[in-house]
């Protein structure tokens, strides 16, 4: 039968046969982002009723001074796991999941950029909270503190595997973090609809990709203080030990450079749910479209500005103090853009109101309150006074709930009927909600009073006589109607998923693409990718969706048993290449099991196992591409619509080189992250010294091998263009980044003692990034030169040959900061 013959229904099964998941045991192999999207949603609604249950318990000890309900070591684990769970594995892969399940449906593609990679991410995402929540419940859960300041949390202060737990179990799920950044940019950017300029990009699809490029930038300096803090602990390097030149406030320094972009990381993608929501209920465009672009990149500008928000009592200098202060205030101004132009939505339109609108009204009421309260904190006087106060608890949660959860709440309901394909006919949503807005407020209002009244955080109990026992006792009250609350709406999505009668496609009017497929959707999106010729937040869905059904589009059809989908030039939204997809497999799981391996022996101390376990896992990644690719050159493909283009092998600014550049992005900013620790230590640390044994000689080739090696694979890529074998070239990489990790190995071995100072420990972990980023770039042009024997790899086809340069040059340029840090201060005598 040809394409023009083909029915919808026919058109519809083969599809289905391409990109459907199997039952059963099958379904551990899924990589298609509709499901792994629920996965996600799914397990992070499962934390969240976890650290819900672990805040109850917090609030039933704190309700009457002088309880006896949990003791202090028990409270302290259940206050650092409720902050863990709700900040780690709530809030984060809550929205990581909508924009995995939502993004591709949105922007009008069939997947995202990598669903192995996402599958991935899940899989590390679920094996790494498990390794915490298991913890928990063995008793062994980490006690100092979701934001485990130092020295509390070194080995001194804290014995024994719970902080250890903490630092591993939270460094591996922040995998799943960066490997789902770098899939939404990479997908934003390179698989919308054709004709999907950036201009004509719905709003959701802004904000998730300003939060990727947040993530990717913001989560690298806590996994490097992770790792420097378990370098403390296990091999007592003193990074944060003042007696031997290490300094605790580079821990906070790292933290919170991570720390506080994150909250607005939480808030943006809210912030786009509510950008897509108001407008369809306003029955209107939203108006101030490009301002709101231009506010959401400016807060996330501003957000790496005020990490010192945190620190303000901790003894920084006072113009430091000023700046930090009027950067804190200024993000409030953005903030402000969008709240104007959603209320001016709503006030230019003809609104009407249904649930998700509720909670729409509630973020309103509970978000403004805790914004003003963030600019009163922002203030120096006053924050030097409510500073580690339950005030700081009240402002933290208004900011977080009303910011996250309430538009989350409303995402819920706005999109379940899109999940499920049916509509609630139960009404347990209306007195939900009011259960959990009366709730909230009179759980944490009243801690506004009680943090005037000087109540401390972090306090498992407190003497009856200071005034705060009445506050406290209606506090605990408030969190359980609020938890009724949230009982209520979790018994009504159970109802809905069960009982609820099929709806029609598109409930709510909206405009926006995911409602022009049908509900629930199938699993490859669109039977043909849509033409836009619009902004994609006002299109006609109920016209499109019928067209786009025939297959009256984009690859309408079938072809070769592969699952394709579109890349496009990133600002005209022109269509330049077919994307071929990887089907399912279940190497992602076995390579996070392994991962997982690699984990827990650095937890239990087996350090003869974690060698082993990088190398399979390493081996098992070098599988990923097995079979992908062609191994001969097609040129240009019909896409349908009279068009050709190549295929993704055959082009250069491919998906594949998008995402090295954003990995070595995330990667060089934890570079820059570790050489402003080696900048800050000689420069505050009073325990400084600049004594330590000269610099050897066999060390210092790591710097013209790297050179060399990345002149080899320079040269490997020219000869390829050529139509030359690039063979020797490569070999050649391989050989000489290989002399330079040994040199690097070289160097570690002549330190001196690095256990005795900070400045030895310093050179080690600089040596010790050096060896690593050689060693990976080794691997790159060895794998680069198998692709090319099996015949991956041509003059066309020479992706893996970019990648390889790529990562060479990063390795090489890597080792001169490093050089350069090691020649000239860590040399030098001196400190505060």
């Amino acid at each position: 039968m040809s394409r023009a013959e083909q029915s919808p229904i026919g058109l519809h099964k083969a599809l289905e046969d391409i990109w459907s998941t199997p039952p059963g045991w099958g379904q551990f192999s899924a990589v298609n982002h509709t499901i792994l999207g629920k996965r996600f949603m799914a397990l992070a609604l499962i934390f969240f009723t976890i650290g819900g249950v672990l805040a109850m318990l917090i609030r039933a000890q704190l309700a009457t001074p002088a309880s006896a309900f949990i003791g202090p070591e028990v409270y302290n684990q259940i206050f650092t796991m409720h902050g863990t769970v709700m900040m780690f594995l709530f809030a984060i892969p809550m929205f990581e999941g909508l924009a995995i399940y939502m993004l591709p449906k949105m922007l009008g593609a069939r997947d995202l950029a990598f669903p192995r990679m996402t599958a991935y991410g899940f899989w590390c995402y679920l094996f790494g909270g498990a390794i915490l929540i298991i913890a928990m419940l063995a008793g062994y859960a980490p006690n100092a503190g979701w934001f485990m300041y130092t020295p509390l949390s070194s080995g001194t202060y804290s014995p024994g595997i719970n902080a250890d737990i903490w630092l591993i179990g939270i460094t591996f799920v922040e995998i799943s973090a960066i490997t789902a950044a770098i899939e939404i940019v990479v997908s934003v950017l390179k698989m919308r609809a054709p004709g999907m300029s950036l201009e004509r990009m719905p709003i959701f699809g802004w904000y998730m990709l300003v939060t990727g490029g947040m993530m990717v930038v913001g989560f690298p300096p806590l996994i490097l203080g992770s790792i420097l803090l378990e370098m403390e602990r296990a091999f007592d390097l003193p990074y944060f030990d003042p007696t031997r030149g290490g300094d605790p406030l580079l821990w906070q320094h790292l933290f919170w450079l991570f720390g506080h972009p994150e909250v607005y990381i939480i808030f943006l993608p809210a912030a786009g749910v509510l950008s897509t929501i108001i407008p369809t209920f306003a029955r209107r465009p939203l108006i101030g479209y490009e301002a709101v672009i231009v506010a959401i990149v400016a807060m996330a500008f501003l957000s790496f500005g005020l990490w010192v928000h945190h620190m303000f009592t901790v003894g920084i200098p006072q113009l430091a103090l000023a700046f930090f202060s009027a950067a804190s205030a200024l993000v409030a101004i953005p903030t402000a853009v969008q709240i104007f132009t959603w209320i001016g939505t709503i006030a230019g339109g003809r609104p009407k109101f249904d649930i998700p609108m509720l909670y729409v009204v509630g973020f309103f009421i509970v978000f403004v309150c805790g914004g003003l309260t963030g600019v009163m904190l922002a203030m120096v006087p006053f924050n030097s006074q409510a500073h580690d106060s339950y005030f700081v608890v009240a402002h933290l949660h208004y900011v977080l709930v009303g910011g996250f959860v309430f538009p989350m709440l409303a995402a819920l309901y706005y999109w379940l009927p899109h999940f499920t394909g049916r509509r609630s006919v139960y009404r347990l949503s209306v007195p939900a909600f009011w259960l959990i807005l009366i709730g909230f407020n009179l759980t944490f209002f009243l801690m506004h009073l009680t943090g005037l009244m000087g109540m401390p955080r972090r306090i498992s109990t407190y003497p009856s006589n200071w005034g705060w026992d009445w506050l406290n006792l209606l506090s605990s009250f408030g969190s359980f109607i609020m938890t009724m609350g949230f009982a209520l709406v979790l018994t009504d999505i159970i109802l809905q998923f069960r009982f609820g009668p099929r709806g029609q496609r598109n409930p709510w009017g909206a405009r926006t693409l995911e409602w022009a497929m049908p509900t629930p959707p199938a699993s490859y999106n669109f039977a043909a990718l849509p033409a836009i010729d619009r902004r994609a937040d006002d299109l006609d869905t109920n016209a499109i969706g019928p067209d786009l059904a025939r297959g009256a589009g984009y690859l309408g059809f079938a072809r070769a048993g592969r699952q394709e989908t579109l890349g496009i030039d990133t600002l005209s939204g022109r269509p330049d290449h077919v994307i071929i997809l990887p089907q399912r497999s279940f190497l992602p799981l076995w390579t996070a099991l392994v991962t997982g391996v690699f984990f827990l022996s650095l937890l239990f101390k087996l350090y003869w196992l974690t060698p082993v376990a990088a190398c399979v896992v390493i081996a098992l990644f070098c599988l990923w591409p097995r079979g992908l690719g062609s191994t001969r050159d097609t040129g240009p493909i019909d896409i349908g619509q009279g068009e050709a283009v190549p295929t993704d092998s055959e082009v250069k600014n491919n998906v594949t080189y998008w995402a090295s550049l954003l990995a070595i992005a995330a990667d060089a900013t934890l570079y820059s992250a570790l050489l402003f620790g080696a900048l800050y230590l000689p420069v505050v640390s009073s325990g400084w010294t600049g004594e330590a044994a000269p610099l050897n000689g066999l060390a210092a080739l790591s710097v013209p091998a790297a050179l060399a090696a990345a002149f080899c694979a320079r040269r490997a890529r020219r000869a390829n263009a050529g139509a030359r074998g690039p063979a020797g070239w490569l070999l050649g990489a391989v050989g000489l980044a290989l002399l330079a990790a040994c040199a690097c190995l070289i160097g570690i071995m002549m330190l001196d003692d690095p256990t005795s100072h900070a400045n030895p420990a310093l050179r080690l972990a600089l040596f010790a990034y050096g060896a690593l980023h050689a060693t990976i770039a080794a691997i790159m042009a060895g794998h680069a030169w198998w692709r090319w024997r099996t015949g991956f790899v041509s003059a066309l086809r020479a992706t893996d040959l970019r990648l390889t340069v790529l990562w060479a040059d990063y390795a090489a340029l890597t080792l001169l900061p490093a050089w350069a840090i090691q020649l000239v201060l860590l040399q030098a005598g001196g400190g505060a």
